[in-house]
C-alpha cells in the first residue's frame, strides 16, 4: 500500500531536485542577489529608466493604433519558450533587460486597458450642423402669411385713392404748424397724437386749432395752469387725465430732453399718456423713422376680420406683433394710414358696408355683423295722439305692485289664466286641483296619525 505513495514522494524530490540545480533559477538567484547589493548603483540608472518608460507610455497610449495590441500572457509565454542564456551576463545588462520586459508589459497593460476603458465615440459635430440646417429649413417652410393679402391690399389703395376719410384731413400728419421750428413741430405731433385717444379726428383737431391759437410749444404749455389747458383741450375724450399727461410730459421733455421729444421708441414711451401705438406713430411722423406699425383700434379691427392675424388677437400689441411678422417692413408706414381711413368709411366698426367693400369675395368676416358689437333692437314707442301726449318714462310704464304681499302672490299665480295665449280650459285646470287636493289630505293624515 505505501508503494504508490513512496514512488510519488520520490518522483516530486526529483523533479524538485533537477528544477533548483536549472541555470534559469540559478541565473534568477544571481540577478536578485546582485540587484539586492547594488541599490545604490542602481538608483541613477533606474531614474533615466524611469523617464523613459513614462515618456514610451505616453508615446503608446497616443498611437495605440500604429501596432496590434499584444496580450501580456502571450508575451509570457513567449519569453518562457525562448532559448536559456549559457553565458553569464552582467548586473547592469540584466536589471536593463528586466527593465525593458516591465517596460513592455506595462505599456501592454495601459494599452488594454485604455481600449477598454474609452472606446471610440462617433463624432457628433456634423450630425449637430445637418441638423441646425434642418431646422433652419423647417423654420423657413414654416413661415406664415395670410392667404390673398395682397389682393387685399391692392383693393383697399384703390378705395383709399381719394383720400377724402377724416384721418387724411384732421390727423395728426395735418395738425402741426409747418411753419413752425422742427422741434416745435415734432412736439405739436406728440401732442395730437395724445390727444386723439379715444376722440374722433374732427374733435382733435378743433382742440389743436385752440391751442395752436394760444401758441403750443413747451415754453408755453408749461406757463399754462391746468384749468387753462382743459378748457383749451375739451371736449376730448378723458380730457382730465390728458390735461395730467401733457403737462408732465411736457415737464419731462424741458428737464431730460433739452425741449425736444425722444427720438427713440424707448424714450417716448417713458412720457406719462405715451403708448406704443403713439411712440411708433411719432418716430414716423416726427422723425421720419419706421419703428414699427402703429396700431390703433381700426387697425386692429379690420386686420382681425381680414385673417391677417394667425389666430384670433384681443389687444392691439398682440396684432402689431401679428403683422410684423409677415408684412413686408416697407409697408409699415403705409398700412395705418390705409387702414384707419379704410375703417373710417367702409369696414366700420358696426354694421360694415361689406357690399361696396371690394374685398367682399376674400374677406372671411364679409357680411357678418361686427363680431364685437351687435344691433340692438330697441323697445316698441307708444303712439303720440296730440300735442299734449308725451313718451311715458321707463319708470312710468312699469305697474306699481299692491301693497298686500298675499294679493301680488295671488295675482302672480292667476297671470297664466290671463294671458290670451295661454289661458286654460276647466277641463285642464281641474285635474290639477285634484291632485293637489288629494296631497294635502294626505299630509293632514299623517300628520294626525
Amino acid at each position: 500500500m505505501l508503494s504508490p505513495v513512496r514512488n510519488l514522494c520520490v518522483y516530486i524530490f526529483t523533479r524538485f531536485s533537477e528544477r533548483m540545480n536549472s541555470p534559469y533559477f540559478t541565473d534568477s538567484v544571481a540577478v536578485l542577489g546582485t540587484c539586492a547589493t547594488n541599490t545604490k548603483g542602481e538608483s541613477a540608472v533606474n531614474k533615466g529608466g524611469i523617464r523613459r518608460l513614462r515618456s514610451r507610455m505616453a508615446q503608446g497610449i497616443k498611437s495605440e493604433d500604429d501596432s496590434p495590441n499584444v496580450k501580456a500572457e502571450d508575451h509570457e509565454q513567449s519569453i518562457s519558450d525562448a532559448p536559456l542564456q549559457t553565458h553569464p551576463e552582467t548586473p547592469a545588462e540584466t536589471v536593463s533587460s528586466c527593465n525593458n520586459t516591465t517596460t513592455k508589459v506595462k505599456r501592454e497593460a495601459v494599452d488594454k486597458q485604455a481600449a477598454l476603458t474609452s472606446p471610440r465615440k462617433p463624432r457628433r459635430g456634423r450630425v449637430k450642423v445637418e441638423y441646425e440646417e434642418e431646422e433652419g429649413v423647417e423654420l423657413k417652410r414654416e413661415r406664415w402669411e395670410p392667404r390673398d393679402w395682397r389682393t387685399q391690399l391692392s383693393f383697399i389703395r384703390e378705395m383709399r385713392s381719394k383720400r377724402d376719410a377724416p384721418v387724411d384731413q384732421m390727423g395728426a400728419e395735418k395738425c402741426y404748424d409747418t411753419e413752425a421750428p422742427p422741434e416745435v413741430r415734432r412736439y405739436q405731433v406728440l401732442i395730437s397724437l395724445m390727444l386723439s385717444s379715444q376722440t374722433k379726428d374732427h374733435v382733435t383737431a378743433g382742440a389743436m386749432q385752440r391751442l395752436r391759437e394760444r401758441e403750443l410749444s413747451v415754453d408755453a404749455v408749461l406757463k399754462l395752469d391746468d384749468e387753462t389747458l382743459g378748457k383749451l383741450i375739451y371736449p376730448v375724450g378723458f380730457w382730465r387725465t390728458k390735461v395730467k399727461y401733457i403737462k408732465q410730459a411736457t415737464a419731462l421733455i424741458q428737464q431730460e430732453f433739452g425741449g425736444d421729444i425722444p427720438d427713440t421708441v424707448e424714450g417716448l414711451m417713458r412720457l406719462p399718456g405715451v403708448g406704443p401705438k403713439m411712440a411708433h406713430l411719432a418716430m414716423d411722423i416726427a422723425w421720419n423713422q419706421v419703428s414699427g406699425i402703429g396700431v390703433d383700434t381700426h387697425v386692429h379691427r379690420i386686420s382681425n376680420r381680414l385673417g391677417w392675424t394667425k389666430k384670433e388677437t384681443n389687444f392691439s400689441i398682440k396684432t402689431r406683433r401679428a403683422l410684423e411678422e409677415w408684412l413686408p417692413r416697407d409697408l409699415w408706414s403705409e398700412i395705418n394710414w390705409l387702414l384707419v381711413g379704410f375703417g373710417q368709411q367702409v369696414c366700420l366698426p358696426v354694421a360694415p358696408l361689406c357690399s361696396v367693400c371690394l374685398n367682399q369675395h376674400t374677406c372671411p368676416s364679409a357680411h357678418r355683423s361686427s363680431p364685437n358689437k351687435k344691433l340692438k333692437s330697441s323697445p316698441a314707442k307708444p303712439a303720440i295722439n296730440g300735442p299734449d301726449d308725451k313718451l311715458a318714462s321707463p319708470t312710468a310704464l312699469v305697474k306699481e305692485e299692491p301693497a298686500d304681499s298675499s294679493l301680488s302672490q295671488r295675482r302672480k299665480n292667476t297671470a297664466k289664466q290671463e294671458v290670451p295665449g295661454n289661458q286654460l280650459t276647466s277641463e285642464e285646470v281641474a285635474p290639477s286641483l285634484l291632485k293637489k287636493r288629494s296631497r294635502r289630505k294626505g299630509r293632514a293624515g299623517a300628520q294626525q296619525n
